[in-house]
C-alpha cells in the first residue's frame, strides 16, 4: 500500500482523531458505504498503516508530574552492549518512548516520573548503572506545545 487514496488518508485522519468512531459514522463522513468503509479499515490494518488502537491519557492525571527528554551517550556500541541497553530501556515503565538518532546523543528517551525525586532514583539506580551508558543530559519539559498530531502524509 505504497500510494494511498485520498479517501484512505481521510479515513486514517479521522481514526487518529477518534478511533472509537463507529463504522457507520466514519462511512458517513467519508461519503462511502459502511461495507466499503469497513473493508478499507481492514485493508489499512492488514497493510500495517494502522498499527494499533490506543487511549491517550494525561500523565498529570495519573500522578506523573515530571517529564523530561533524556539524551543518552553510550560508551560502547558493540552489538551485545546495544542489545543489553535496549532490553533494559524496554523494561522500564518510566521510559515512554525511545529513539535511536543521529547527532551527538545515541538515544533520546521520553521519561515520565512522579516527581524529581523519582527521576533522580531512575537515574541513580538504573540509567547511570548500565555499563553501556557514558552520560545522559536531561531537558525538563516545561509545557507541551503540540502533541498527538495526526500523520497526514
Amino acid at each position: 500500500m505504497n500510494e494511498m487514496y485520498a479517501t484512505d488518508r481521510q479515513l486514517v485522519f479521522l481514526l487518529q482523531q477518534d478511533s472509537r468512531l463507529p463504522n457507520a459514522q466514519l462511512a458517513e463522513k467519508l461519503n462511502i458505504s459502511a461495507s466499503a468503509c469497513w473493508r478499507r479499515v481492514k485493508a489499512l490494518e492488514q497493510a500495517g498503516v494502522i498499527k494499533r488502537y490506543a487511549a491517550v491519557v494525561d500523565p498529570k492525571a495519573m500522578g506523573l508530574g515530571f517529564e523530561a527528554m533524556v539524551h543518552v551517550h553510550l560508551t560502547r556500541h558493540d552489538a551485545s552492549a546495544l542489545a543489553s541497553f535496549i532490553r533494559a530501556i524496554q523494561s522500564r515503565t518510566e521510559v515512554t518512548e525511545c529513539f535511536a538518532t543521529t547527532g551527538q546523543a545515541d538515544y533520546h528517551l521520553r521519561v515520565l516520573c512522579r516527581d524529581i525525586d523519582a527521576y533522580n532514583a531512575f537515574l541513580e539506580s538504573f540509567l547511570f548503572l548500565h555499563p553501556a551508558v557514558n552520560s545522559a543530559t536531561t531537558n525538563v519539559i516545561l509545557r507541551q506545545i503540540k502533541s498527538d498530531a495526526p500523520i497526514t502524509g
